[in-house]
């Protein structure tokens, strides 16, 4: 894109800069307007399988309805509680939306398609990724209100919790790809189905650490059944409780962008990314974009059919689940690859 633009007739350092701004909005602009109908999937899903409509009203079969709950909480009023401290309480927000729009920067969306291609790509994923909680915490100490606090307090030891393990299962899939770099991590799953599963459908080796980065995902968003966070029967609604209008949506922007970013990343990490299903020359025809939306799309319905369907877990079952059991679990698989990759010359 940077030719382009010096094509146009600007020097290099302009049209880089407009280049790279330019990239930005093509990955934030959709990227918002897919939260926007994500959020509308949702409650679609969840109201199929509580047997409900859902949302069918504001405009053709409801698809309007996330819009209109935009304009309502643009329209609100935005009260900070007199005992808050403003200036924590008003950063809180924007530091999560704009954390979660971070992490895409890296994330290839096809072979060509990716803003920046850097080597270690995973490695800045991981990085942003763990600083979501700060946002959380932020926003429920300066709510001065003890279920905030409360929720502030849970937000961080479970973020902590289940990212050890999101670690050494990230440990495994590096080693297998032998690179950080998330395009060539898309490319080394090729043909690994030891002549069982023919193509890109799924390593079998790593298929039980990405049953564990599943559910990780959804303790490190926390979505149903990990949303101790958030609690409405015992929290209200958590580190959100004393926040309305503009900066309650944010919080809301930000958990969405979170949510999509981790169904891409098993669709990448795991399932092929912008690669077909399987190895067959007619599926090249489609583009990898493609691939990646509707593997991607799958994910997040498996989120939501969790979310309808799983009750919450009591908090000492999800440190213990995150501890005792995760953890141990991707150590032992860490050993497992490492010592596969070492017996069958993956490193020499």
């Amino acid at each position: 894109m940077t030719e382009f633009f010096q094509s146009l007739g600007m020097s290099y350092e302009w049209a880089w800069g407009v280049a790279t701004l330019a990239g930005i909005l093509l990955i934030a602009l959709p990227l918002m307007l897919a939260v926007a109908m994500i959020i509308y999937v949702d409650r679609k899903v969840w109201a199929a399988i509580n047997l409900r409509r859902g949302p069918n009203v504001v405009g053709p079969f409801g698809l309007l309805q996330s819009f209109a709950d935009g304009l309502k909480v643009f329209l609100q009023e935005t009260i900070i509680p007199s005992a808050a401290n403003k200036g924590i309480f008003l950063l809180a927000p924007i530091i999560t939306f704009t954390v979660a729009l971070a992490a895409w920067a890296v994330v290839p969306f096809s072979a060509e398609m990716v803003l920046a291609d850097i080597n270690v790509g995973l490695l800045y994923i991981l990085a942003i990724s763990s600083l979501s909680v700060y946002g959380v915490v932020m926003s429920g100490w300066a709510s001065n209100s003890k279920y905030p606090f409360f929720s502030a307090m849970r937000a961080a030891a479970q973020m902590i919790s289940y990212e050890v393990s999101i670690g050494f299962i990230l440990i495994c899939v590096v080693l297998w790809a032998g690179t950080f770099n998330l395009n060539e991590i898309v490319l080394a799953q090729k043909g690994h189905g030891f002549g069982i599963v023919n193509g890109y459908f799924f390593n079998l080796l790593l298929f039980p650490m990405w049953v564990v980065f599943f559910i990780s995902s959804l303790a490190e968003t926390q979505r149903v059944p990990f949303d101790l966070t958030e609690a409405e029967s015992e929290l209200v609604a958590g580190y959100q409780t004393e926040y309305s209008s503009m900066s309650f949506a944010l919080f809301w922007l930000g958990e969405y962008a979170n949510i999509l970013l981790m169904c891409i990343l098993n669709a990448i990490l795991f399932f092929g990314g912008w690669l077909p299903p399987v190895e067959w020359e007619p599926l090249y025809m489609v583009p990898g974009i493609v691939w990646l939306l509707l593997k991607t799309f799958l994910f997040f319905f498996l989120f939501s059919w969790v979310m309808a369907t799983v009750p919450r877990y009591r908090y000492d079952q999800l440190m213990r689940l995150g501890w005792k059991v995760f953890l141990p679990l991707s150590l032992v698989f860490v050993v497992l690859i490492s010592g596969y990759l070492m017996y069958t010359g993956h490193f020499a």
